[in-house]
């Protein structure tokens, strides 16, 4: 029987398509192609724009990081007085500090001892102890008394009995170094001449009692003393003082706001994955760049510093007091770097595909041992893979969580974290795939009845 489309007179098929035909779809052709290429030309300003932003946003909130860092760095150090005895106290036993208030003790005694009157003066008991703490002078009595002061000095200060007054004290005076630092001093800790410093005067007095303990009574006659130690010098403090009162107003603000421009940015780009890839590691260039900066601040400062400061002193109260910044900066970068793997790890690239199927490999090659072994999961292994994805999700929350709520998370901190979830990700892996495997038996061994 002849189908519809049989041939007609002539051997040509009835319903061949005529050129009427042929020319309305080639126009309808046309008229898609113009269509797509209208809706191409519209999207093309859009994404433009929207790139456009999304760079500014991203680049705004990278130029604040460094900014935020130490302003977060700045609130801390004024407003916690735990975090700021923290800081402050292995400065007590450090040896250039050490020695270098030794000096100044030294240095403070020695302006009120007057070495003929005190001989004198001594009493006839006295003097046989003196001479004998003393050693046989010669010419070299002033040396001999110094070097005896310095020895006396450095003992107290070397001793658990100066680390306990240096934490008491600078615990006692945060208040003060709060004043000092954003506009007037008091107590011990005041500006003067540009400068932070510290009164060593209870260092004088343990020091007085030391030598007097030491046969040295005439010690005892030396008048109250208080000397300045400094800890911080600065040209044009007041100025500095401002930029600081600011940096501590914006302490909380200032970070939120940088994360908050980038995300931004990251959420109005059209290409979100590629886009957080180079925002985290811009995001990690520019703390690298105030690191660079906290070294090369560190150069000027310390050149900057008059010849009666000891540079070595300095150079460690320095970076006392940048310590924990500059383990800030060590974290956000390392920070930055995992949410730019993370995110390469997540795209469609061939060698971010090889390190997951990889993944997949080495896991799937336990999953087999454990299931030549007899291990079964039970229940756990289809639950955990039916809700796999939802599983991932919480773990991811958890770690972002537990990243906010540490209290001065560190470099390692993050690495710690990063791999105890990529650990907890591989066995729900583990387990999912193991539930699937486990029902394949099951499923085997039905269909025989089935047939």
């Amino acid at each position: 029987m002849p189908d519809d489309g049989s041939a007609g007179p002539g051997g040509e098929r009835s319903d061949a398509p005529g050129p009427d035909h042929a020319r309305s779809e080639l126009e309808q052709l046309h008229t898609r192609i113009a269509a797509l290429e209208a809706d191409k030309a519209a999207r093309v300003p859009r994404h433009r724009w929207r790139s456009f932003f999304s760079a500014l946003l991203i680049v705004i909130g990278c130029i604040l990081a460094p900014l935020a860092g130490v302003a977060a760095w700045t609130a801390d150090e004024v407003g916690d007085t735990d975090r700021y005895v923290d800081t402050v106290a292995p400065l007590a036993s450090d040896p250039d500090i050490q020695n270098a208030a030794a000096n100044r003790v030294t240095d403070a005694v020695m302006e009120h001892i007057d070495l003929p009157t005190l001989l004198e003066g001594a009493a006839p008991a006295d003097r046989p102890l003196l001479e004998k703490a003393l050693g046989k002078l010669g010419n070299s009595l002033e040396n001999a008394v110094r070097s005896f002061v310095h020895d006396k000095s450095e003992e107290i200060i070397a001793s658990d009995t100066f680390d306990r007054i240096w934490v008491q004290a600078n615990r006692r005076i945060h208040g003060a170094v709060a004043k000092a630092l954003t506009g007037s001093g008091g107590g011990a800790v005041k500006i003067n001449n540009d400068s932070v410093t510290v009164d060593l005067g209870p260092v004088v007095d343990q020091v007085k009692q030391r030598l007097v303990d030491e046969g040295m009574s005439v010690a005892a006659r030396i008048p109250e003393v208080h000397t300045d130690f400094t800890v911080l010098r600065a040209d044009n403090i007041g100025k500095v003082k401002t930029y600081f009162r600011i940096l501590q107003i914006a302490g909380f603000w200032l970070p939120v706001l940088s994360v908050v421009l980038i995300a931004a940015g990251v959420l109005l780009s059209a290409h979100r994955r590629r886009v957080l890839v180079v925002a985290a590691l811009a995001f990690a260039f520019a703390m690298v760049m105030l690191g660079v900066g906290l070294t090369v601040f560190r150069v000027v400062y310390l050149n900057a510093l008059p010849d009666s400061v000891s540079q070595p002193a300095a150079e460690s109260v320095y970076d006392t007091l940048t310590r924990y910044l500059r383990t800030t900066v060590r974290m956000t970068v390392v920070l930055g770097v995992v949410i730019a793997l993370a995110a390469w790890l997540s795209g469609p690239g061939r060698w971010a595909g090889f390190v997951r199927q990889s993944w997949h490999s080495g896991i799937g090659a336990v999953r087999s041992t454990a299931d030549r072994a007899g291990m079964r999961t039970g229940p756990v292994g289809p639950f955990v893979r039916q809700h796999r994805k939802w599983i991932t999700w919480v773990l991811v929350v958890l770690a972002v969580l537990t990243f906010v709520l540490w209290s001065y998370p560190t470099g390692w901190v993050v690495v710690g974290i990063t791999l105890v979830l990529l650990f907890a990700m591989a066995v729900v892996e583990f387990l999912a795939e193991n539930g699937a495997g486990a029902s394949t038996p099951t499923a085997a061994a039905k269909e025989p009845s089935a047939r």
